[in-house]
């Protein structure tokens, strides 16, 4: 047998082995958190798109929430902004939130939109861009933070301007694109509204696990610049319950930005998603050997 033979082969098992998966997560709603470096290759972004595609073809229902952050930090260097930082959390002025908002709602937002609509196209398969702001999606509450001064034992409320945490999800306008008789597929911009109208940036992993609790997914995938959680030998942990993955933070096992996607893998699961994946958005197709396969690509936490 040739070797075009045998790769031929090779890819009719594969499919065959999928069925299974397949059917688990057909008519199921999968959450996607796009960002970090993926996000700014644009070969590894259209290979993407294809792969969000092709989880629709296959019955997934697919929505997808994106950052921005170095994006963000680009744009405003080139608007003159100077950002102010608190403890590592940039504070959104007026002027900064109106470039984080055309950033993130109109270049990056379409362009993913656009992506997919392009990769679907002999499928009809289209992208569907839109921002909390859009028929109330999300709503928003003031974010508070406070901190310690070294020379006092009190603690100062830190004001981080318009960095808003959703309140309320309001899911209509998603269900009905996903569940429409077209196939679109959302794609959403982490930015919302707090009740007087007022615009809000808010952070995208956060985004996606709120809206992933608020439409019950059978599965919230974070795409990132790691494997997954590492051990102490640097090796990706395959499973981790809510409290182990806790108890990881706790340990000091998951460190530095680790820390903030754990958090909300353990918030998404505790609002009803069956299990978060943390996995390496650069590799090609990590989410349809996640999803399809019984080998796994990064770090899953379920209750």
């Amino acid at each position: 047998m040739s070797d075009t033979e045998e790769q031929g082969w090779a890819t009719a098992t594969t499919l065959a082995e999928a069925l299974p998966y397949i059917q688990t997560y057909n008519r199921q709603t999968v959450v996607i958190k796009y960002g970090g470096h993926a996000m700014g290759e644009e070969q590894v972004a259209k290979l993407f798109a294809a792969d969000v595609v092709l989880l629709r073809m296959l019955g997934v229902q697919p929505v997808v929430v994106h950052g921005g952050g170095p994006q963000i930090s680009a744009w405003l260097q080139k608007a003159g902004v100077k950002s102010t930082f608190v403890d590592g959390l940039r504070v959104t002025d007026q002027a900064t939130m109106e470039v984080a908002e055309m950033v993130l709602s109109g270049a990056i937002n379409k362009e993913i939109a656009s992506w997919i609509t392009q990769a679907g196209a002999a499928s009809d398969v289209r992208g569907v861009g839109l921002s909390g702001k859009d028929a109330k999606l999300i709503t928003v509450e003031k974010v508070t933070r406070t901190r310690r001064s070294p020379d006092s034992v009190e603690e100062q409320i830190v004001d981080l301007g318009f960095v808003g945490e959703p309140k309320v999800i309001d899911t209509a306008l998603i269900e009905a694109l996903i569940k429409a008789e077209h196939d679109y597929i959302p794609v959403v911009a982490p930015i919302g509204v707090d009740e007087s109208g007022q615009t809000f940036n808010i952070n995208a992993d956060t985004v996606a696990g709120a809206l992933a609790g608020a439409l019950g997914a059978k599965r919230m995938l974070l795409l990132t610049d790691v494997a997954g959680v590492l051990d102490a030998n640097k090796q990706r942990i395959p499973q981790l319950t809510v409290a182990e993955a806790r108890a990881a933070i706790a340990d000091k096992v998951a460190t530095g930005g680790m820390i903030p996607k754990l958090e909300t893998a353990i918030a998404a699961v505790e609002a009803g998603v069956e299990a978060v994946v943390i996995l390496d958005g650069r590799r090609p197709h990590a989410m349809l050997l996640e999803l399809f396969t019984e080998h796994g690509s990064g770090t899953l936490v379920r209750a």
